[in-house]
């Protein structure tokens, strides 16, 4: 169980705005986050991850705190240990495919699966430059899985893909997901692509 309950101040909303979200998932669950352009989507993932933090806030994780403004407590993103999936993918220009994976795990037999998993078994000499946007997106998505985290965060991550690489995808995910365990949070324009996954919606709009 993740407990979430934040304010933030944001710049640039309508010259000013106030991010509060308070909200609680699931262990397990994937939640599909959407809401206006400049709403603080992206900055509520990187408050969850403790990339940067909020003026005041609460966060704990199956009653381990991570965040507590009030008592000044705020874990590291190292110690949080989660997975991160973003938006400009942040990819490793001179690291190959392969490189990217082994960066997370030495786990080869689950690097080969997620390599399958994402279709980029056959590029894994390839580094980023010689990949597609849709690929460089699926090996972002596959490396923020190595790890195996507990807690997932995506941030647009099916935004270069086409609609039947996006579905098979998005299924090949759901399997990987249960898997693990894991407790997933994804931002993303278009909810519905979600439908079939998604166990709730969160919509976020600053005020």
């Amino acid at each position: 169980m993740i407990s979430v309950a934040i304010e933030k101040k944001l710049k640039g909303y309508a010259g000013a705005g106030t991010l509060k979200v308070q909200h609680q998932f699931a262990t397990g669950s994937v939640t599909a986050i959407h809401g206006p352009s400049g709403a603080g989507k992206t900055t509520f993932l990187k408050i969850v991850a403790g990339l940067t933090s909020p003026e005041n806030g609460l966060i704990t994780v199956n009653e381990q705190v991570w965040l507590d403004t009030a008592r000044k407590v705020n874990l590291s993103p190292q110690q949080r240990r989660l997975g991160f999936v973003f938006q400009d993918y942040a990819l490793f220009p001179n690291m190959s495919v392969t490189e990217h994976m082994q960066y997370a795990t030495n786990d080869k037999d689950w690097i080969d699966y997620l390599l399958k998993a994402g279709k980029l078994e056959t590029l894994t000499k390839h580094q980023p430059a010689y990949l597609s946007g849709g690929q460089q997106q699926r090996l972002a998505i596959l490396r923020a899985l190595a790890i195996k985290p507990q807690i997932i965060l995506m941030d647009e991550p099916f935004s270069a893909l086409d609609k039947l690489t996006k579905n098979e995808l998005i299924i090949e995910l759901s399997a990987v997901f249960k898997t693990l365990k894991s407790t997933v949070l994804v931002v993303t324009h278009n909810p519905d692509e979600l439908s079939r996954i998604a166990d709730e919606e969160l919509y976020i709009s600053a005020i």
